[in-house]
């Protein structure tokens, strides 16, 4: 008995010395964009093994949305970084003792339910053979879209709104939370941006948004019958496929 547990005791400790901590830098890029950090809450980032499904590490990404010069407009040369030491990230530690195939999975915005998005990559981790410098990059597509106008099941009376302009108004921001404004990186001429209108469950018109500040979008219709509302407001980017849509229910009552 006592050889068998000498034996164990051996095996345990060779284990144990054999395991290395294994580094791997992970991040979220919006796509057509930059980085997704602190500003914007972060991604949360969870590593798994991929045999049993074991969390080996999780977390959320912090730091900054990374020099928009590196990232944005100066010419990708192969073998340069595209980050620095403040661009967000994820540095996640694990310790193991032989290769490990994980999946890694990124969950963003983290606050932005809407727009939320999951991506994932496998790879194969070697004990002590650290992932740095950019590390792991997995790309978020899409824009986020809050509707501001008019609140989620506000109540209008009609005789407030009839035959007048009424307003609907979003904000919209890339996936990292970089804005969008006229003639910018992200030039809000090159967007469209549009609202599908249905009363009582039937199409009822489009209604066209352009943008009036940074971010902030806005469109008018005539609205002058009572109803059950839905507004399925969307943003589309042909050149980087980039979409976004956010939905909100409100009533006119006569």
């Amino acid at each position: 008995m006592k050889v068998f547990i000498l034996i164990a005791a051996f095996l345990f400790s060779n284990l144990m010395i054999s395991a290395a901590e294994t580094k791997i830098m992970i991040r979220a890029k919006a796509r057509d964009a930059k980085f997704i950090g602190s500003s914007l809450g972060g991604a949360h980032i969870i590593v798994r093994n991929k045999l049993n499904q074991q969390i080996l590490a999780e977390g959320n990404t912090v730091g900054s949305t990374g020099n928009t010069d590196l990232i944005m407009k100066n010419p990708k040369i192969r073998g340069n970084s595209i980050a620095d030491a403040q661009t967000a990230g994820f540095l996640a530690s694990v310790d193991i003792d032989e290769p490990t195939f994980v999946n890694i999975e990124v969950i963003s915005p983290l606050n932005n339910k809407q727009a939320q998005a999951m991506v994932s990559t496998e790879l194969w981790l070697i004990p002590g053979k650290h992932i740095l410098g950019d590390g792991i990059v997995l790309e978020i597509p899409g824009f986020i879209i809050d509707i501001l106008k008019p609140r989620t099941h506000q109540y209008i009376p009609l005789n407030t709104i009839k035959d007048k302009p009424f307003t609907f108004q979003a904000n919209i921001v890339m996936m990292c939370g970089c804005v969008i404004d006229k003639n910018g990186i992200w030039n809000s001429d090159e967007i469209e941006v549009k609202g599908i209108l249905k009363k009582d469950g039937k199409f009822m018109k489009n209604v066209e948004l352009s943008l009036v500040s940074t971010n902030l979008f806005e469109g008018n219709t005539v609205i002058n019958t009572a109803g059950n509302y839905e507004l399925i407001l969307y943003a589309y980017y042909e050149k980087s496929g980039n979409t976004g849509v956010d939905k909100i229910n409100y009533v006119v009552i006569e």
